[in-house]
């Protein structure tokens, strides 16, 4: 939800503002840029080396900056950011925003952003139930600034009560919130299978194959992106997903089937990307296989098809893409493989293309659909790629549901 976008952290003169250290790093786990502008006050409890560090990117705290020679400029701060959150919010800076002042530069930036504004409320108990600040508050969401509430504990007066700033991974998951909300997908799940998978012929060797699972990959990050909640079954690689994917390891074929057969029945959307093997050793040895004749027989037998199980158990609200990589007769095997699978797309991408496939950054694909559709696409990288597949199975599935 959060990646790739701007998000302008501002940071107040709080105890609290400790916590905005632990902001950035999530945030920018999350995906997101990071630009930060403190009071004079927050620096009395958090350096800016701290905060520009975490964030990659220099803190404003001035309109000049006298080291550099350089003018600060609060509008260009306002327009640039996607989000503008400021964590911790004092009561002072808080009556400041109601009532329209600017003496700082961070205040100065409010009053010009253009983006959704969020405040997390951070001071002692009584301070946070004073009718001034109750008003204040309530002015600033009149006025659709969002409102993170201020949390329970104990409070650096050592009271006990409510007060404290939001914990910053309940800020990012109230920013999330706000986020998918007018998102295409909202509500709707994705299942995507991806990588490959080693079948084990003793405790050190597998049968596997060279597909790192990056395109797999890319098509649960778009769903994301797009609000789904998103489940990744994903076979043995290093690459990994966004934060905001549910990522499931796995080995086998079987183990793949069964977490995607489990998960299937409440996905709208599901797309086997994964390069499952067609076959595993019939017996793996338990003990390592010692080099003793000139040949080694191993028997295979057949491993689950995942994706034809998944199209034939599929309901008519749910679209199941699967994958074709082919080397020869690449058409006619694809709409072949739509129709045997029961799938409602295939996608066709050709180890004769260079730079398609396994092992690559790019990939050259062409979608079939059930309609009798086939649209074909330029080479691209993996998440564009990503984007062509995720826009035919959201189309399809308007066509199909509507």
């Amino acid at each position: 939800m959060l990646r790739g976008k701007k998000i302008l952290l501002g940071v107040t003169g709080g105890i609290a503002a400790y916590k905005s250290a632990l902001l950035v790093r999530e945030l920018i786990k999350k995906g997101a840029l990071v630009k930060v502008i403190m009071t004079k006050g927050a620096s009395d409890f958090i350096t800016p080396l701290t905060l520009s560090v975490l964030s990659k990117n220099p803190v404003f705290i001035d309109f000049f900056n006298p080291q550099t020679g350089e003018w600060n400029n609060h509008v260009d701060l306002g327009i640039w950011a996607d989000a503008f959150i400021i964590a911790p919010a004092t009561a002072n800076t808080l009556g400041k925003m109601a009532n329209g002042i600017s003496d700082n530069l961070l205040l100065a930036t409010y009053l010009s952003a253009r983006c959704p504004v969020f405040v997390a409320p951070a001071m002692d108990l009584d301070m946070y139930k004073h009718e001034s600040v109750i008003q204040n508050l309530q002015t600033l969401k009149n006025r659709s600034v969002h409102i993170i509430p201020a949390e329970s504990g104990e409070l650096a007066s050592g009271l006990e009560g409510e007060g404290r700033m939001a914990e910053p991974e309940n800020i990012i998951r109230f920013i999330e919130n706000f986020l998918s909300q007018n998102l295409p997908l909202a509500g709707k799940k994705a299942l995507i299978t991806a990588g490959p998978t080693y079948e084990p012929l003793d405790p050190v060797r597998f049968i596997g194959n060279r597909s790192s699972g990056l395109m797999g990959i890319e098509i649960a990050n778009r769903f994301a992106d797009l609000g789904a909640a998103v489940t990744l079954v994903l076979g043995p690689t290093h690459l990994r997903a966004s934060d905001t994917v549910e990522t499931i390891r796995v080995e086998t074929a079987d183990e793949m089937a069964e977490k995607a057969i489990q998960k299937a029945p409440n996905s709208d959307f599901i797309v086997c990307a994964a390069a499952v093997a067609d076959y595993k050793p019939e017996n793996p040895q338990k003990e390592k296989i010692k080099k003793t004749g000139e040949k080694l027989s191993v028997n295979l037998v057949k491993n689950p098809d995942i994706l034809a199980y998944l199209g034939l158990h599929k309901t008519a609200k749910q679209i199941v893409v699967g994958f074709a990589l082919e080397t020869e007769q690449e058409e006619k095997n694809a709409q072949d493989k739509l129709s045997r699978k029961n799938a409602d797309i295939i996608i066709l991408n050709s180890l004769r293309d260079e730079g398609s496939g396994f092992m690559s950054p790019t990939n050259k694909i062409t979608i079939f659909d059930r309609l009798g559709n086939r649209v074909e696409f330029m080479q691209k990288p993996k998440n564009k790629v990503a984007e062509d597949i995720v826009n035919a199975a959201t189309e399809l599935y308007s066509k199909l549901t509507s």
